[in-house]
Order: structure tokens, then sequence, then C-alpha cells
């Protein structure tokens, strides 16, 4: 990526462009007021947790918040410099989340209402504190090291072949605390990102 994604801008171009004001924004997302004007600033980096429920209020995927222009592929075939690297965009400006993990999509999700992603978490990685929740179903094998994966009350250490399959609309959080490298290949539909 040449020059950095401006979160703030892109925010404010879509709530304008829904014609809302920051205020029903919030209320549509279920989110405090002050966090929609401190991102549309640039004060506030959101998380991905964060974003996408703030998305959410626009009903559009985070996908559609950082490439709105990105043409439909039918492409069939991958090769591993063909994954869409999302982690540069979600995690922009947060080098430690950026090294920590990787997340690559395999085409075009929206096209085919499937996200399948190839995940990559080193030792220490974790999706945040605050627990991810989207509309939608998902699922995962580990294929590599082992993966804390939490749902809702229930939380559960995943090991190579081991596999998840849940209701994304259950808090969820996902957290590597071995030494070593984990990957997973996942999917979710409709697309999270």
């Amino acid at each position: 990526m040449t020059e950095e994604f401006d979160v703030g801008t892109r925010l404010k171009q879509l709530r304008l462009q829904f014609n809302m004001s920051q205020r029903q924004l919030a209320e549509s997302a279920g989110v405090p007021h002050g966090q929609i004007s401190m991102i549309e600033t640039n004060r506030s980096s959101p998380s991905v947790a964060s974003l996408r429920k703030i998305l959410g209020g626009f009903g559009i995927s985070m996908s559609e918040f950082f490439e709105p222009d990105a043409p439909t592929s039918s492409q069939i075939f991958f090769t591993p410099a063909e994954l869409r690297d999302l982690t540069s965009l979600l995690y922009q400006g947060n080098d430690a989340a950026q090294k920590k993990i990787t997340l690559k999509q395999v085409g075009d999700a929206k096209l085919h209402g499937l996200q399948i992603l190839h995940e990559r978490y080193e030792p220490g990685a974790d999706t945040g504190e605050t627990m991810i929740e989207h509309d939608a179903n998902e699922g995962g094998i580990v294929i590599e090291g082992e993966l804390e994966v939490t749902v809702g009350q229930e939380t559960r250490v995943l090991k190579a072949g081991d596999a998840y399959l849940f209701n994304s609309r259950e808090p969820h959080r996902f957290r590597n605390m071995s030494d070593r490298v984990c990957k997973v290949i996942s999917s979710c539909t409709p697309p999270y990102l």
C-alpha cells in the first residue's frame, strides 16, 4: 500500500452519503456519539470490532469501506500471491497488530457471499479485548499450532486438526497464547470483512 487509508475521511463521506448526523450513526450502530467524532477527525483509530459495528449502522462490509470501487472478479483459482491481504487495511497504524495477525482472503467474498480466509496468528496475537460480533456464521480449522477461541461464555484451546463453527452474533475472540505460530483456514457467510 503506497499511501495510508484515511479512515476518518472515508467514514465522514459515508455518513454524509447516507444523510446521517454523527448522532444518528452512533444510535444506529450502538456506539457512543463521541466515538464517531473522534474517528472522523482522526483523533482515534477504531478497533476492527468497533469499526465493523459502526459500518453495521450503514449495512456495509469492511471490504466496501476500504475498497468501494474494487471491481468484481470471476477468477476461480488463486496462488498464494493472489490472496487479498486484509491485514494492512484492518490494522493500519497499528504496527504491533500487523506483525501479530495476518488475514488473507480468497477472491471476491461479496460476489460469492462467502469469505474464505487464510489466517496467521503469531505468538501473543489477540483479536482484542472487545469481543467481535457480526451478523453471520463462521467456521474454521486449525492447520498448525494452537488457538484459544472464545464464543460467548465458552473457551477452548484448539490444536492442529481441531475446528470450530458458530453463530457470529455470539461475542467471540481469537488468541494465540502459545509460543509458536498458529495457522487457520476459516470461512464466514455472509462475509464479515
